[in-house]
């Protein structure tokens, strides 16, 4: 994944730090792997970041000030926080052309823990999307856990296919398709399952037409998409269970299999069309 050197980054659409706390909370959905205690209580996704936390800790973000860090793409290829930068601009220039009505939603990055729309959270919930305050929280010490504890391959395109997934997600609260995990929340053809899965079809459709987002010197490589597809893999909920428990348990997923986190980011991008990301309809 190579920026255009000279490309300009819009910083206006990252914040570092978080938000005050809304009273009522909601669903955060599409969380990470950070922690194995998390994982086996709330099998990482589609938790309130307030049933972990106790309290409502004070917002703490990265120290950089990303408005003088982050400005060209050769930032973004030399620096973690400018990278997350460059690739939320691109999702974002992206879904207007492939979405009527598509509206922009920030990330937030934090570390330790922060203050959301949904609730105070910490670390251990991984990257989520908050549909309350309309933003994508990450903590970026979840890509070395990522590699660290669930295997995945690692690498700058990791990271982009978890952003890519999460703005799925902004995406489906736009359409009102995010509503179906919050009514069928666990089980291997649930509605929870099947929204994270068309999540993962959504990061691959914004995957293939990236180049034409103006900010890649160059599409991407197979390289790169073998970086997503280990990132899908390793947090399929097969591998997150066994790796956590020791056992298989299908009545408890909440994201899908790895088999079906790799065909379904696969879809996305084979096909570069978000209407082919229709999980809902049938089998997964």
């Amino acid at each position: 994944m190579d920026f255009k050197d000279d490309v300009q980054l819009d910083t206006s659409q990252v914040e570092s730090g978080g938000r005050g706390r809304i009273p009522g909370g909601g669903l955060a959905v599409g969380g990470g792997a950070a922690g194995i205690i998390a994982l086996i209580v709330a099998l990482i996704f589609g938790i309130n970041p307030g049933n972990i936390t106790g309290g409502d800790p004070a917002p703490v973000g990265p120290s950089s000030n990303l408005g003088e860090q982050c400005r060209t793409g050769q930032d973004a290829d030399q620096n973690e926080e400018c990278r997350v930068v460059g690739v939320v601009n691109s999702i974002q220039e992206y879904w207007p052309t492939a979405m009527e009505g598509y509206q922009p939603a920030k990330t937030v990055l934090f570390s330790g823990a922060t203050n959301t729309g949904c609730g105070a959270a910490d670390s251990s919930v991984g990257p989520f999307y908050c549909p309350n305050d309309q933003r994508v929280y990450l903590d970026l010490s979840f890509f070395d856990q990522l590699q660290s504890r669930f295997g995945a391959e690692g690498g700058p395109f990791a990271q982009a296919y978890v952003i890519g997934h999460e703005y799925g997600h902004h995406v489906q609260n736009l359409t009102g398709v995010l509503g179906r995990s919050q009514n069928d929340r666990q089980g291997p053809e649930s509605g929870a399952v099947r929204v994270e899965l068309q999540a993962d079809c959504y990061a691959g459709a914004w995957a293939k037409n990236a180049y034409e987002t103006g900010l890649f010197e160059k599409p991407f490589t197979q390289a790169d998409i073998e970086q997503a597809l280990s990132a899908a893999a390793a947090v399929g909920d097969d591998n997150i269970q066994e790796r956590a428990q020791g056992r298989v348990d299908p009545e408890g997923f909440t994201h899908g299999t790895s088999a079906q986190r790799v065909k379904w980011f696969s879809t996305g991008y084979q096909t570069g069309d978000p209407g082919r990301c229709d999980t809902f309809s049938g089998g997964i």
